[in-house]
């Protein structure tokens, strides 16, 4: 009886990893992948050039990205945005928003490691990963992540602005720096709403892609 209940246990905790993983996987790739920014660069020139009449090299712009980048991603980094000037408050957004990445990383390492070990356990005979109703744990991992992102994308599509503040209102409580002055964070236009909204789709479609491989995996491994 106590082994049934550990091994049921340990399966809910391998479950909840891998759809950890998936989720901090797919935030990361936006992040991590900065390709997915630069490919932006011609429409945040237009953007730019929209907004104050002035055109900005392609180079002022990826040097401030990888600067903010660098500063969010890797340990003991000073902040700057490449030629463009700061202010403290815009600076402080940045140390927010660094803990947010910080987190994604760190939970993503532990839900890897967590996953990683709950399978050599299994292999190895210390725990039993179990079915159950007949479905592999994956596939129960790949039905909870596919469930929650077609929710939030039903929620969010329909009006992605007001998602957007609403996700600033959640996670940044009562804190407004995240509404940058252009004049004294002009890196803030640099970073569009539309860009965030596509990063919101490559985090949409890697979760969903993954999601549903493991449920045709686990519909496969059942047949």
């Amino acid at each position: 009886m106590i082994e049934r209940l550990r091994d049921r246990f340990v399966t809910v905790l391998f479950i909840v990893a891998i759809a950890l993983l998936t989720v901090t996987f797919s935030i990361g790739l936006p992040i991590y992948v900065r390709d997915i920014y630069y490919a932006h660069v011609p429409a945040v020139q237009d953007f730019v050039e929209f907004l104050t009449d002035v055109r900005v090299s392609p180079e002022v712009i990826v040097e401030a990205y990888d600067d903010v980048l660098d500063y969010l991603t890797l340990p003991n980094r000073e902040f700057r945005t490449g030629r463009l000037p700061f202010s403290e408050s815009g600076k402080a957004h940045f140390d927010d928003c660094k803990v947010l990445f910080d987190l994604n990383r760190n939970v993503f390492l532990i839900s890897l490691a967590v996953v990683v070990i709950l399978l050599v356990w299994h292999k190895c005979g210390i725990i039993r990963l179990v079915r159950m109703r007949g479905f592999s744990p994956t596939f129960w991992a790949g039905v909870g992540t596919l469930g929650t992102i077609l929710l939030l994308v039903v929620l969010v599509a329909p009006n992605f602005a007001a998602a957007f503040t609403i996700f600033h209102k959640i996670f940044f409580p009562g804190k407004t720096n995240w509404m940058f002055d252009p004049i004294a964070d002009p890196v803030a236009l640099f970073l569009p709403r539309s860009f965030f909204m596509n990063c919101a789709v490559v985090i949409a479609i890697s979760v969903l892609t993954i999601s549903l491989v493991h449920i045709l995996v686990g519909l496969i491994r059942r047949k």
